[in-house]
């Protein structure tokens, strides 16, 4: 659990996608399953997927490159740069190198970091850059990014469906008194690590060709399992949530959500009981971006005027490990 005293907020959003659409029919094929099923399964109708070397940190530093701008700072004013992602570049360094590269950084007093709680991520991102910020001020970037297309196996119904490339980026900074990133609050369900995975690749189990061969490279997901697991235990999470944090639910105006699948999503919003909120979708468009999700989601809502100042915001991720993060924030 962390709190912080609301001095330091999101001054900008962008968000950044690969300009290649995947249709249901091109994704489903190999699956063996077609745009009906996968619609009535995901509500998903579309999704976009990296070109052939475009990488994480392309995405990761459009988004930033767009979030800046929004908030009317230079990219030599950032002193701190954490990058969600659960599919770097490459192994090192970290992902947040390359984005702080692109921008034409110098590395004078810059820290600059990846961190990994898979499609949770972008809460714990922005948490880290809040604190930072909060404890030494200057500005941040909170980034989620993902290119889950390069990890996944063509012939897996389960999980090749449901997600798309992407990048959502915030630029964090002083704010007036009171207004601000108000509170976060971290849950981690380790019993659970083997419920969304990628088995090779790491120290246990490096790639070499029986690995590849197993198709253990591949993200695998037991998604009726993670489904009824959010079903069961987010809508308590947030309950307590909001009462640690003397907030009523009926005072949430928004909610920015981990974007996982159409119908889980409505399931899951269903049970939270949010009576005035707003839940804000992208996954019928871009499908689930992982880390990316909730800042592309996010820089939606904000660009279209939704978003006004004093609202209520809520933060909902979810992602493998099992880990969740909530966030609330007065826009």
């Amino acid at each position: 659990m962390s709190v912080h005293a609301g001095s330091v907020a999101i001054l900008g959003t962008g968000s950044c996608v690969p300009d290649r659409v995947v249709s249901n029919d091109e994704v489903g094929a190999p699956a063996g399953v077609d745009d009906a099923w996968i619609q009535r399964k995901t509500a998903i109708r579309e999704r976009r997927w990296a070109e052939p070397g475009q990488a994480t940190s392309d995405l990761a530093t459009g988004a930033a490159r767009q979030a800046l701008e929004a908030a009317g700072i230079t990219a030599d004013q950032v002193s701190y740069i954490v990058v969600a992602t659960s599919t770097p570049d490459q192994q090192q360094p970290a992902t947040a190198a390359f984005v702080h590269k692109n921008l034409g950084g110098t590395g004078n007093g810059v820290a600059a970091f990846d961190v990994n709680a898979v499609c949770a991520g972008f809460v714990y991102a922005l948490d880290v850059v809040n604190a930072l910020v909060a404890k030494s001020g200057g500005y941040g970037l909170a980034i989620g990014a993902d290119v889950y297309s390069r990890i996944l196996n063509p012939a897996d119904r389960r999980t090749t469906v449901l997600f798309g490339d992407g990048a959502g980026a915030a630029v964090v900074g002083p704010a007036e008194s009171g207004r601000g990133i108000q509170r976060s609050s971290f849950h981690f369900y380790s019993e659970m690590t083997d419920l969304i995975h990628v088995e090779a690749g790491g120290s246990r189990k490096p790639y070499d060709p029986a690995t590849h061969e197993a198709g253990l490279h591949y993200f695998a997901m037991d998604g009726r399992t993670a489904r009824e697991f959010a079903n069961a235990t987010v809508p308590g999470l947030v309950k307590q949530f909001l009462h640690d944090s003397a907030v009523l639910p009926a005072d949430i105006d928004h909610v920015v959500p981990h974007q996982p699948n159409g119908v889980m999503l409505d399931e899951l919003v269903a049970r939270l009981d949010l009576p005035k909120a707003t839940l804000h979708r992208t996954v019928d468009r871009f499908a689930n971006t992982g880390s990316a999700s909730i800042p592309l989601t996010l820089d939606r809502a904000a660009r279209s005027g939704a978003l006004r100042k004093g609202d209520q915001v809520l933060f909902l991720g979810m992602g493998g490990g099992v880990s969740i993060g909530l966030t609330l924030v007065e826009w």
